[in-house]
């Protein structure tokens, strides 16, 4: 297929997009680069450097690619950023993502993936938390990404189009070619690596006082490339709705730590800090129905695996990208 993906300079779209092409997919990358690192846009893939503020930007991007699929990472994602800035969070999560949607309708694309994420929820009613569960969002982040859920939902009756939205816990790890780099980082994983690094002198553990095992959060961690692979079969015709992506495992903050240290062999000091307003103690995926519906198996399971391909980039990449 012919696929355009936006915010293919970021993270999760990078390697989405790596692994689109060695299926054999043709891949145009549009993105404005304010979050995504030019480097990270594979050689193979077309890029179009995005001015999604620009009346019909989006548009003559699409026109342009032509493609038969759009997968639509391009968002800003930061929680904390979403409640001191929710416009910022409004306007390009919502408005810049219904004049994509308004040029996939236009130029007839038939099918649509949305990177959407488990903030929709907010704190489950239960865990593993499955896609049925009540979505109340915490955060202008959550509730801009739940916005443009319901204008799927109703752009697909309305126009025919077809769409699936993944809905994301921790996406970790990285492939051989491209990694986590973020401008502000506030994964836990990397932040761990960059005190194994030495560029970070100890850890930060907020909260140490939640009913679980040992105090600390508890998250389920997916591994990037098993995330692209969940796109890809989300590619196929007939295939539409909302899917959780996770592992159905959850670990605690402390977990993730020795982990890091087990995987690096190095010591990660760590100071403890109080929780942070708003973590729910625990967040687990069922992803059972994208595993059923959709055919996905992850094959980067344990926690273990996914620390080991991310510390391989780093000290591939120390600094990152260059740009």
């Amino acid at each position: 297929m012919n696929v355009l993906v936006t915010g293919g300079a970021g993270y999760i779209g990078s390697i989405c997009a790596e692994e689109l092409l060695n299926a054999g997919h043709q891949v145009t990358v549009y993105d404005n680069l304010t979050e995504g690192h030019r480097s990270a846009v594979d050689k193979r893939a077309k890029f179009i450097f995005g001015k999604p503020e620009e009346p019909g930007d989006m548009l003559h991007a699409v026109k342009s690619a032509k493609p038969d699929a759009i997968m639509h990472f391009a968002a800003n994602a930061l929680v904390g950023e979403s409640m001191t800035n929710p416009k910022k969070y409004f306007h390009n999560n919502v408005a810049n993502g219904l004049k994509l949607l308004d040029a996939a309708v236009e130029c007839g694309v038939k099918k649509f993936v949305f990177s959407s994420t488990c903030a929709t929820y907010g704190p489950p009613d239960r865990v593993p938390m499955t896609e049925d569960l009540p979505q109340r969002p915490i955060n202008p982040y959550g509730e801009s990404k739940l916005m443009f859920e319901k204008i799927l939902l109703w752009y697909g009756e309305i126009y025919k189009l077809e769409f699936i939205a993944f809905r994301y816990f921790n996406a970790a790890g990285a492939s051989e070619q491209f990694g986590e780099h973020h401008r502000i980082e506030t994964h836990l994983i990397p932040n761990v690596l960059f005190v194994a690094l030495g560029q970070k002198p100890q850890c930060e553990i907020f909260g140490t006082d939640y009913p679980t095992p040992d105090g600390t959060c508890m998250r389920d961690y997916i591994h990037i490339r098993d995330l692209a692979q969940a796109h890809m079969l989300g590619l196929q015709t007939g295939k539409a709705g909302f899917y959780n992506l996770g592992n159905g495992d959850g670990y605690s903050v402390r977990q993730v730590i020795s982990t890091c240290e087990k995987v690096t062999g190095k010591k990660i000091p760590t100071v403890e800090k109080p929780r942070r307003p708003g973590d729910p103690p625990r967040l687990v995926a069922s992803a059972e129905k994208a595993i059923r519906e959709l055919g996905w198996k992850p094959k980067y399971p344990k926690l273990e695996d996914i620390v080991a391909t991310a510390w391989a980039w780093h000290q591939k990449h120390p600094n990152g990208y260059p740009d």
